[in-house]
């Protein structure tokens, strides 16, 4: 039975083995470099530079040379509210277009290392990670392929993006994250957005516009809360309704019905006096006007976020977003699925058909 039991944890360590063998053969083949000790992944240039190409990243080409916007009167007021500027924008606006391989010097290369923000590298990490196959060349099965499969397999226990180094002296964009933002005596700072999406990627940098912002929504909200349980405050000694239920020739002399059909008895109206005071705090006449407020505010909320969204959509040049990420990257369980391709008589684009 032992014999039987090593031979069964043999078989699935060498399957195990074996896949990721087959994968991280792939993986280099594919252009990533691996490191053996600590199993991470590195895209030279040349894959980075081939899988903008496909997936169509836009980079800069040129320095923007529209105008800034006029300084808004009584600015200085905000002051306190804001970061230094090497944090708010770390780099300058530019115009972009997408990446094309042939066209190498069309684009501001400075420095092929940092061309790319983190962000892309991971995504063009992710996207080769998640469409790479873990079969040999003479068996192809298209089930096995993918980082996903291998993590639901138990091949591999995890795979994620690394950060940067941990070395916090560092003049890094970790670092200024987490000394301007990521920390809670910075929580009414206005947050540094553009660095967030260049070091996270558009999608993060979009959640926690929305979510800065909804804060900040929220804080009329809250004040005009705060005002109407105040007025519950000043208006406790003159709640009639109040007075009505806890005096004894009024209240006591209204029996209420059981609340339950068994094993409850009949009350007394005056016996809910201490909740009716109580109550009285939140739910008073200030009540009607607050959610008159309420109302109004979340029109505004809506109205005022579209706003916002749309002009991080051109700042961020994410105007066309959602319909290229739609056209460009098929999930890869869809690809594996796919037996051809034929032209789409309305977008007069090939697109895949599955069997």
């Amino acid at each position: 039975m032992n014999d039987m039991v090593e031979n069964t944890c043999f078989c699935v360590l060498f399957f195990l083995q074996e896949r990721r063998r087959e994968f991280e053969a792939n993986l280099e083949k594919a252009g990533l470099e691996l490191e053996a000790e600590d199993k991470s992944i590195h895209a030279p240039w040349e894959v980075l530079a081939t899988y903008a190409d496909v997936l169509k990243i836009k980079v800069p080409f040129k320095a923007s040379d529209i105008p800034k916007a006029r300084e808004v009167p009584l600015e200085w007021l905000t002051q306190p509210f804001r970061l230094p500027d090497n944090v708010m924008r770390p780099e300058p606006d530019y115009f972009t277009a997408p990446f094309d391989k042939s066209k190498v010097d069309f684009f501001l290369i400075d420095d092929e290392d940092t061309f790319f923000p983190p962000s892309t590298r991971n995504r063009i990490v992710y996207y080769i990670l998640t469409r790479c196959p873990y079969y040999k060349e003479d068996r192809k099965e298209k089930d096995k392929t993918g980082i996903k499969r291998l993590l639901n397999n138990g091949t591999y226990t995890s795979a994620y993006p690394l950060h940067d180094a941990q070395d916090m002296q560092c003049e890094s964009e970790r670092y200024h994250l987490y000394k301007n933002w990521a920390r809670f005596l910075c929580f009414y700072k206005k947050q540094p957005l553009n660095l967030i999406k260049k070091y996270y990627g558009e999608k993060i940098g979009i959640y926690f516009a929305w979510l800065g912002f909804y804060t900040e929504m929220l804080f009329f909200a809250a004040v005009m809360g705060v005002i109407c349980f105040v007025y519950g405050v000043l208006s406790y000694e003159d709640n009639i309704t109040s007075k009505e239920i806890c005096d004894p020739e009024i209240g006591g002399m209204i029996v209420m019905c059981p609340l339950c059909d068994k094993k409850c008895s009949y009350w007394k109206l005056n016996s809910t006096c201490l909740s009716s005071w109580q109550s009285h705090l939140f739910d008073n006449e200030g009540t009607v006007f607050f959610a008159m407020f309420m109302g109004i505010w979340v029109t505004l909320f809506l109205e005022f976020w579209k706003r916002r969204q749309a002009r991080l959509e051109y700042e961020w040049d994410l105007v066309d977003f959602e319909e290229e990420q739609q056209q460009l990257q098929i999930r890869p369980e869809y690809e594996l699925k796919c037996s051809g391709r034929r032209l789409n008589h309305i977008t007069q684009v090939p697109a895949n058909i599955t069997a």
